[in-house]
């Protein structure tokens, strides 16, 4: 799977997870996520971590949860990937 496809399928989960379809067309690859959609609170984080432990087969640790990796769309992607290598 390449960047571009992972990206895609990062920002499609987290447009479901947090029900944001309306706003899908605004987000972006630098498009800020933590602190800057009111919907990704504490709890959303967690269900967005589930899905893309689901979407993706990934095993995320609580360790590994962090206010960088939720920064942006493309340093929630890089974390995506890194679990995939």
């Amino acid at each position: 799977m390449n960047t571009a496809a992972i990206i895609d399928d990062v920002k499609a989960v987290v447009v479901e997870t947090l029900n944001v379809e309306d706003r899908a067309d605004a987000i972006g690859p630098s498009t800020p996520l933590l602190g800057s959609l009111p919907e990704l609170d504490s709890m959303a984080v967690l269900e967005l971590v589930y899905a893309l432990e689901t979407r993706f087969g990934i095993a995320v640790d609580g360790e590994d949860v962090s206010a960088e990796v939720f920064e942006t769309l493309t340093s929630l992607t890089e974390f995506v990937e890194s679990k995939l290598s």
